[in-house]
């Protein structure tokens, strides 16, 4: 089953969820409701709602508490978007202007900060207080992993391991965390909701590693934005790590690498890329992303039989293999 099908059964429940980002976002400052706004209908996977909604599945399924767990997460989830254009410069996310871009770097800051606040506020509304806990503590989480990517930028010193820690705290944790909050908001068995976070943690690791390989091999059409953006801002990917590995290619990347922070010249970026897309560094990235959905699915053995973990079955593989 392909994902625009998972989709289309969820299709009313998604719109809804649509609905209320939209209601929250609201707001009576005409810039703020603009920017806002232009970030919403710029759309996106909305993977984290739907991660939501299928973790609910496996409890007492209630839209109305699920709505608030969903809403926060993507509301999150967008604000850290509008903070990384202002960090990397970037002018289009999408196929769209970036806030940045469209308006300024002050303007895109306080959307950011405001939208942040606004999941906040949403998730109040939940009486639940491990999900408090728990959703501040990775937000904490996801902080420090964007700290720590601005500091290793272009440090071509950096292990694998280092770059699945910063992984896992700037992706990985929310995506795990929608799986889990998901469970928890619809009272799922203990067993379920750690069963399911740890699903999601697996996930959420192939998918950054995939992401990354995207931004070396995908076309600006596929991506939204220009390929080369991570090494244009100084971000040392998995598939460049391993690149790097390689004594052949040391040499000319890491001489590329400093020419590329002195001035992001195109054609030194589009060197850079055919160079990591000769070297082993995309076979060994994808590999490990292929592990990380193993894990994934292997998690599932653990749950139910219920028609949902086909869904989450079907959505890991779809991470793997996605063009977008």
């Amino acid at each position: 089953m392909k994902l625009i099908d998972i989709y289309a059964r969820y299709k009313k429940d998604i719109q809804y969820i649509e609905s209320e980002l939209e209601r929250n976002i609201q707001s009576n400052h005409d810039v703020l409701n603009e920017t806002s706004l232009h970030l919403l209908k710029a759309g996106g996977k909305r993977i984290r709602p739907v991660f939501v909604l299928l973790s609910g599945k496996f409890g007492n399924y209630h839209l109305e508490n699920l709505k608030n767990v969903a809403a926060a997460l993507e509301l999150i989830h967008m604000a850290t978007l509008v903070h990384d254009d202002v960090i990397d410069n970037a002018i289009t996310r999408r196929g769209e202007q970036t806030v940045m871009a469209k308006w300024d770097n002050k303007i895109a800051m306080y959307t950011g900060d405001y939208i942040f606040a606004k999941a906040l506020t949403v998730v109040t509304q939940l009486e639940n207080p491990k999900i408090h806990q728990i959703l501040s503590k990775s937000i904490v989480q996801m902080c420090i992993g964007e700290m720590e990517q601005i500091r290793d930028f272009f440090n071509t010193e950096q292990s694998v391991r280092h770059y699945l820690l910063r992984i896992r705290r700037k992706t990985a944790l929310l995506i795990a965390i929608s799986c889990q909050l998901g469970a928890l908001a619809a009272e799922a068995p203990k067993s379920t909701v750690r069963t399911l976070y740890s699903f999601g943690y697996n996930v959420g690791m192939a998918f950054q590693i995939t992401d990354d390989v995207l931004d070396l091999c995908g076309t600006e059409n596929q991506i939204g934005k220009p390929p080369g953006s991570d090494i244009k801002q100084g971000n040392i990917t998995l598939p460049m790590i391993y690149a790097l590995q390689e004594k052949d290619l040391n040499s000319p990347l890491l001489s590329l690498i400093q020419k590329i922070k002195r001035s992001e010249d195109q054609s030194d970026v589009n060197e850079f890329i055919q160079l990591v897309r000769s070297s082993k560094g995309i076979d060994k990235a994808e590999s490990l992303a292929n592990r990380y959905i193993h894990k994934a699915i292997n998690q599932l053995d653990q749950l139910p039989d219920i028609k949902t973990k086909k869904d989450l079955h079907d959505i890991a593989n779809f991470v793997l293999s996605r063009k977008y």
